[in-house]
C-alpha cells in the first residue's frame, strides 16, 4: 500500500502546487491563532480555489467551539478537518464526518486512544503525534507499530518527521499516512521547496 503524504502549515499558493508536483496527497491548513503557521479561514479558501483535482486538504483546529467549528468550515471547506485538542467524543460526533482525531504518543494510553476514537462515529482517521502538535517531537515508533492493530481506520503518523527519519517511521509502523509540518521548513512557518521533495522521495522509497 502506498503511503499517503500530507504537508501541514501551508499558507500560500506556491507551497501547495510544490506539494502537489513532489506527489503529495494533502495539504494542510492550520486554524489556530498564534501558531507560526496560523492562516486564516479566508486566505485557505483562496488557496484551496488553485488546489489541483484530488489533492485533498485539511484544515487544523485545537479545541474549537461548534460555532467556530462551523463557521470555518462554511469560509473554508476543506476535504477533512483535523481535531488536535481534547474534544470530547460527543463534540467530534456532532460536527463529523471527514473527522482526522489527533492524539498525543503516550505508551500507557496509545493503545485505548486507538480503539476509542476508530469506534467513533465521524472519525474517518486516527493521527498519532508525537506532541500536543506542531512542536516537531518525535516518538518511538516501535511501540506504535505494538498496538497499531487496535486501529480499526487509517491511521496517521505524525511529530517530529524529517525526510531523514521518515522513512523509518514508515517501514516501523507502515501507516496509511504520514504528516509533516516543521521538517520541511527552512524556518519556523516557512516551507522549503527542496525539503518537501526529499521527504516525498523518501516516503516513496520506504514504500518500495
Amino acid at each position: 500500500m502506498r503511503t499517503r503524504i500530507k504537508i501541514c502549515g501551508v499558507r500560500d499558493a506556491e507551497a501547495a502546487r510544490v506539494v502537489a508536483e513532489c506527489g503529495g496527497d494533502a495539504v494542510g491548513f492550520v486554524f489556530v491563532e498564534g501558531s507560526p503557521r496560523s492562516i486564516e479561514p479566508e486566505a485557505a479558501a483562496e488557496i484551496l480555489l488553485d488546489l489541483p483535482l484530488f489533492l485533498w486538504s485539511v484544515g487544523l483546529m485545537v479545541n474549537p467551539t461548534e460555532d467556530l467549528f462551523e463557521e470555518v468550515i462554511e469560509t473554508c471547506p476543506t476535504t477533512h478537518t483535523q481535531l488536535q485538542g481534547t474534544e470530547s467524543g460527543s463534540f467530534v460526533e456532532s460536527v463529523g464526518p471527514n473527522i482526522i482525531k489527533a492524539v498525543a504518543f503516550d505508551e500507557k494510553r496509545v493503545e485505548n486512544d486507538l480503539k476509542r476514537w476508530s469506534s467513533a462515529d465521524g472519525v474517518d482517521a486516527v493521527l498519532v503525534d508525537g506532541s500536543a502538535g506542531g512542536q516537531g517531537v518525535a516518538f518511538d515508533w516501535s511501540k506504535l507499530a505494538a498496538v497499531r492493530g487496535a486501529c480499526s481506520k487509517p491511521l496517521i503518523v505524525a511529530g517530529g518527521l524529517t525526510p531523514d527519519n521518515v522513512g523509518e517511521a514508515v517501514r516501523a509502523v507502515r501507516p496509511f499516512a504520514v504528516d509533516v509540518s516543521s521538517g520541511v521548513e527552512s524556518s519556523r512557518g516557512v516551507k522549503d521547496p527542496e525539503l518537501i521533495a526529499a521527504f516525498c522521495d523518501a516516503v516513496r522509497r520506504a514504500d518500495g
